[in-house]
């Protein structure tokens, strides 16, 4: 799916930064390609700092983790390319009767009226038709407020870079599981359908990839942060005791606190979301159930979220870092980072790939 807002440059001729902007961290990612093998040229993450809740305050705080990432990585470009999610942000399929091309983005525009859950008049549409061996015109469209787009355009120039293109975060991870081969099994054949939950700190992004060609994606509004203050309320103990996330199984004062009945509880609603999201898609699109379901996000490298997921969904559920099939220089700065924290990168790799 190569779906986003258009840019005047060709990216594939500049090195550009992915860039992931969420609301505990800011993640960054750059690629580059050669001889169909993707490699890893630098990587950073920076905590966005603690305050007061202001805009001013929280733009401020994005901005200098931005700053942090681009200074520790080393990186040369000042272009990048940044992720859109949440409820400001729609994902949708159109299916028209057969019309003429000039026509195809009045119509789009008319459909994205009827289904977007926020005034188009104040978004930024874009859409890519999808070929289906008939006359009728398929495909998808994105749309995000104009407002959401300002605020990401505005951090990235706040911190020296320029914002070159803007995606969807759940196609970003679409793009960045189809690269690398996920789709396909070992005998070169289609996989089964499969879908990627990326759990954050404040929201999590469910994306799905149909036999059909055509994504789904769904934001929910529950995400790590939410489960920390669950499991946090449940037994009576100091967030900082939880953690920021799970990460960390080895960790005796983290991992204690957090029993297995308590985990359940504090993500029975994310859970119930998920399985509700498999029954509508597989309802609405006729396809066959979702049989495998890849967890990333800074919220899923902990063992026991993993298999609690893979306990409680339709769906098997299973870790999913990308840099397992991506090169980079074991001996890097980097190591680190991708090692620890490569399934929380998953993002900004997707929008990185953007320059490929």
């Amino acid at each position: 799916m190569k779906l986003g807002w258009k840019s005047p440059l060709k990216l594939e001729n500049y090195d550009v930064l992915g860039l992931d902007i969420s609301s505990s961290e800011v993640r960054l990612v750059q690629l580059r390609k050669a001889a169909k093998v993707y490699k890893v040229t630098a990587a950073a993450v920076a905590p966005v700092g603690a305050g007061d809740n202001s805009p001013d305050h929280t733009q401020a705080n994005r901005t200098e983790a931005i700053r942090q990432c681009v200074r520790s990585s080393g990186v040369q470009t000042h272009l990048a390319v940044c992720g859109l999610s949440g409820a400001e942000v729609a994902v949708r399929h159109f299916s028209f009767p057969p019309m003429a091309p000039e026509e195809i983005e009045g119509a789009v525009l008319l459909e994205a009226g009827q289904v977007c859950p926020f005034n188009v008049g104040d978004s930024t549409t874009d859409y890519q038709l999808i070929p289906n061996g008939d006359d009728s015109v398929r495909g998808v469209l994105v749309a995000a407020t104009k407002k959401l787009i300002k605020n990401r355009t505005e951090l990235a120039e706040q911190a020296g870079l320029k914002c070159v293109l803007m995606d969807i975060e759940g196609l970003a991870l679409l793009n960045c599981f189809n690269a690398l081969n996920h789709r396909q099994n070992k005998d070169g054949q289609p996989c089964k359908t499969t879908a990627i939950l990326n759990v954050g700190s404040s929201h999590a992004t469910l994306a799905i990839m149909g036999s059909d060609g055509l994504p789904f994606v769904r934001d929910i509004s529950y995400g790590g942060s939410d489960i920390i203050e669950n499991i946090k309320t449940q037994n009576d103990i100091a967030a900082d005791l939880v953690g920021e996330t799970p990460a960390d199984d080895n960790n005796p004062a983290r991992s204690e606190p957090q029993p297995d009945d308590s985990l359940l509880r504090a993500c029975r609603d994310l859970l119930n979301d998920v399985n509700e999201t498999f029954r509508f898609y597989a309802a609405r699109d006729k396809s066959a159930p979702i049989e495998e379901v890849y967890v990333c996000g800074d919220f899923a490298p902990s063992k026991k979220f993993v298999e609690l997921l893979d306990s409680q969904l339709s769906a098997r559920a299973s870790l999913w870092n990308p840099f397992e099939r991506l090169r980079w220089d074991r001996a890097s700065q980097e190591e680190d980072i991708l090692s620890r924290k490569g399934p929380a990168l998953a993002v900004a790799a997707g929008l990185a790939l953007r320059s490929i």
